[in-house]
C-alpha cells in the first residue's frame, strides 16, 4: 500500500493548521528545548532532576521526547529547581 502523503507539504495541508496553533506548537517545543538544555548545563541526569524536583523521572523522559504537553505548573517546577524560571516577553522582543 502507498503511502499517501510524498511530501511533507502535503501532510501539512492535511494537518489544517492554524497558524496560532503553529506558532503554539513551536513555542512549547522551543520551551521543552530550553528545559533540556538548563538541565544539561546544571549537568543533571533526568533522575537526579526528578530528585530534586520531584517529578518522576518518566514523566520527564516523555516530556523530553515530546511524547507528553506539560503543564506549565510543571515546567516550573522543573525549572525552579535547577534555578530557572519562565518569563513573558513581548514578541517584537524575541526575533
Amino acid at each position: 500500500m502507498a503511502d499517501k502523503f510524498t511530501k511533507w507539504e502535503d501532510f501539512e495541508k492535511e494537518l489544517n493548521i492554524t497558524p496560532e496553533q503553529e506558532a503554539e506548537i513551536r513555542l512549547e517545543t522551543e520551551l521543552i528545548e530550553a528545559t533540556i538544555e538548563a538541565r544539561k548545563k546544571c549537568n543533571l541526569s533526568q533522575r537526579e532532576l526528578s530528585e530534586k524536583s520531584g517529578i518522576k523521572q518518566p514523566a520527564i523522559a516523555r516530556i523530553e521526547k515530546q511524547s507528553h504537553s506539560p503543564q506549565v505548573a510543571t515546567l516550573m517546577h522543573l525549572l525552579y529547581s535547577m534555578g530557572y524560571t519562565l518569563r513573558v516577553v513581548p514578541l517584537e522582543d524575541v526575533e
